[in-house]
């Protein structure tokens, strides 16, 4: 880089020396000889004092006073012209190394290299003991020290300044420049102990701060420092000014620099990748066709699997997901434990997830997971290969809602026709028969009806499983009043409440109340099946029996006396309270000996043989029960709440 050319070397002093010492006359040949002086000496470089010799000469001669006068006037202007010459050799000098340090960012040296002659630079053109750089670390939100020159002290140079503490907090802070005579006893930062022992260890007094700003922010401190009281001119904060303006734009150009590497070494990854890219896109072309090819013409998951095992080989199987775990689609086998984390993760991520030599793609629909694709390859599955089983995992969703989309059509009218079975069986029965049969259904035949109580949330999975469950046994099931149905033929009432209640938590439709009746046979017969269904379904929960399933045989009357909203227990609780309680607390068997005594007829011989305990035992027990319900118990009426409390107990506890 070239430098400026040099501007006239005679500053306006000089050429006003060169001229004359002042206005009037001109001098005598003396007065010429003692300027002539003046001028060897600003050409020697001659220190300050020896300006004096002329003068002091000239008075020694016998000079007058007049004279004397001049001579002054001439030194003084010589000494101007001195003080000039010096000022622009050190302009010269700044300059110099202005351009020495754009010179190195030009030429790309290192950073260090360059923020070493920068710190270099700044001590020897101020003239101070030491100069030094420190750099802002965000990650641990504190400065420390990235350059020393002329520093003794190992403490000091390993040296970490908290945010906004000392001089260069200050200087960071207000991002504008600060010196200090006596660091010491400035009260204008905040000193700490760390930093005051750097600095005292180091020895230094004065300090000068400037920032290193990159846009708006600052990045960092540059400062010069001696070890005595020292005066920092505004020339000398100018230069360190420059100074850490150039360091600044190093550390901007470092940066620049290892993102253009980075850029490009991204661009050349990316250049591999689109290679090998390119190389597999006749692949996946293929096998995206093949995929559309078999979604026109009505393939099945099967057909999707067999066309992922031509385009990438190895073997695939397509699972299930369900609460009982994930199962092989095709044997039912139950696939490993591991599999269904594996699962979990690919239909979080939407991407394949390896496991050792297993690969695996979710298949979900609308965020739920139905299952997936397991491709057993030991060899690496490119990334467009794996793009190529995500698809297949697409398109085997897209087949499944289909035929979910099917299976929902088809439930909407099972659940028309079940409403209209239920709530108007006589306005067209030979109606109802036809559209049951176009559903596979036969309602001449004798079946049980059940009810299934279940929450709201599980009510589509309960109504999966129990369509499932009725077309393989040739009947009907559906959604009626909010209750899920079915119509099962030749199954006794308790054998399909058991058998439904298995499958529906097998389903993971979590807990449900099973109630069952009939048999019965023609609309109108199966529509009081299942009012009756309905009902025990509802004394099982007032029975505190949610959860269990039983027909309405097994519950004798007692399905005709509870019903919604009765208090079972409470009732059980006012009548049997105190002798359920004394029971549990002392482990005596009243309850068990009322149940006796009623079987018995009222005999307590009768209830002693049943319960296998001497007469008196009874007796015993009897009037300890007196004196726990009061003495009408066994009164008639009393004693038919009581009887029914105990059967009410009896039958709550399963």
């Amino acid at each position: 880089m070239e430098r400026p050319l040099m501007e006239d070397p005679l500053p306006p002093t000089t050429r006003q020396l060169a001229a004359g010492p002042c206005r009037g006359p001109a001098p005598g040949s003396g007065q010429l000889a003692v300027a002539g002086e003046f001028f060897e000496l600003l050409l020697g470089e001659a220190a300050a004092i020896e300006f004096e010799r002329p003068v002091v000469q000239a008075r020694a001669a016998g000079a007058g006073p007049a004279e004397l006068a001049e001579l002054e006037q001439v030194k003084l202007r010589a000494l101007q012209v001195r003080e000039a010459f010096a000022a622009r050799r050190r302009r010269e000098s700044e300059l110099s190394a202005l351009f020495d340090t754009a010179n190195d960012l030009a030429a790309l040296h290192g950073v260090d290299q360059v923020l070493t002659a920068i710190v270099q630079r700044a001590r020897r053109l101020l003239g101070t003991d030491t100069a030094y750089l420190t750099l802002n670390d965000d990650a641990r939100r504190d400065t420390y020290m990235r350059v020393t020159d002329g520093s003794v002290s190992a403490r000091f140079q390993a040296l970490r300044l908290p945010m906004g503490a000392g001089l260069g907090g200050l200087v960071a802070q207000t991002a504008s420049p600060y010196a200090t005579d006596d660091y010491f006893s400035d009260p204008r930062f905040r000193h700490t102990t760390d930093i005051n022992g750097g600095v005292d260890d180091e020895g230094l007094v004065a300090i000068l701060g400037v920032p290193l700003v990159r846009g708006s922010q600052v990045i960092g401190v540059l400062y010069a420092a001696d070890r005595s009281v020292r005066s920092f001119e505004r020339s000398e904060v100018a230069l360190l000014g420059s100074l850490a303006a150039h360091a600044a734009i190093a550390l901007d150009n470092a940066r620049l620099l290892e993102e253009t590497r980075t850029a490009l070494d991204e661009l050349s990854t990316a250049s591999r990748e689109l290679r090998a890219h390119t190389e597999s896109v006749e692949r996946a072309a293929g096998a995206h066709d093949r995929f559309i090819d078999l979604v026109l013409h009505g393939g099945g998951v099967e057909d999707v699997a067999a066309a992922v095992t031509e385009a990438l080989g190895g073997a695939v199987t397509v699972v299930d997901s369900d609460a009982r775990g994930v199962r092989d689609r095709g044997t039912g086998a139950q696939v490993s434990p591991d599999a269904a984390g594996t699962l979990a993760l690919a239909s979080t991520t939407g991407r394949t997830v390896r496991d050792g030599e297993w690969w695996t793609a979710a298949v979900t629909v609308d965020s739920e997971l139905l299952g997936g694709l397991v491709l057993r390859r030991a060899a690496e599955l490119s990334e467009s290969d794996q793009r190529i089983l995500e698809r297949a995992a697409l398109v085997t969703a897209l087949l499944l809602l289909f035929r979910r989309s099917a299976a929902a059509a088809e439930d909407r009218v099972r659940g028309e026709l079940l409403d209209e079975l239920f709530t108007s069986p006589g306005r067209d029965p030979e109606g109802l028969r036809e559209r049951a049969r176009r559903v596979g259904a036969d309602l001449d035949a004798r079946c049980a009806v059940v009810v299934v109580r279940v929450e709201e949330r599980s009510q589509a999975r309960a109504c999966a499983a129990a369509t499932h469950l009725a077309a393989t046994r040739g009947g009907l099931a559906g959604v009626h009043a909010g209750r899920v149905v079915l119509c099962l033929p030749d199954v006794p009432p308790a054998d399909a409440a058991a058998t439904v209640r298995r499958d529906l938590t097998g389903a993971g439709a979590g807990p449900v109340t099973v109630g069952a009746a009939g048999p019965a046979a023609g609309p109108e017969a199966l529509a009081g099946a299942h009012a009756d269904a309905e009902r025990c379904a509802t004394t099982l929960v007032a029975l505190g029996r949610a959860g269990q399933a039983a027909a309405v045989d097994e519950l004798g009357f007692f399905g005709l006396l509870v019903g919604e909203g009765r208090d079972v227990a409470g009732f059980v609780t006012g009548e049997l309270g105190p002798v359920l309680d004394y029971d549990a607390r002392r482990g005596t068997e009243l309850a068990a000996t009322l149940r006796a005594w009623f079987d018995g007829g009222g005999s307590p011989a009768r209830a002693a043989e049943a319960l296998g305990v001497h007469v008196n035992t009874v007796t015993q027990r009897l009037e300890r029960v007196g004196r726990l319900l009061g003495r009408d118990w066994s009164a008639p009426d009393r004693a038919l709440e009581v009887q029914l409390a105990l059967r009410l107990h009896r039958l709550a506890a399963g």
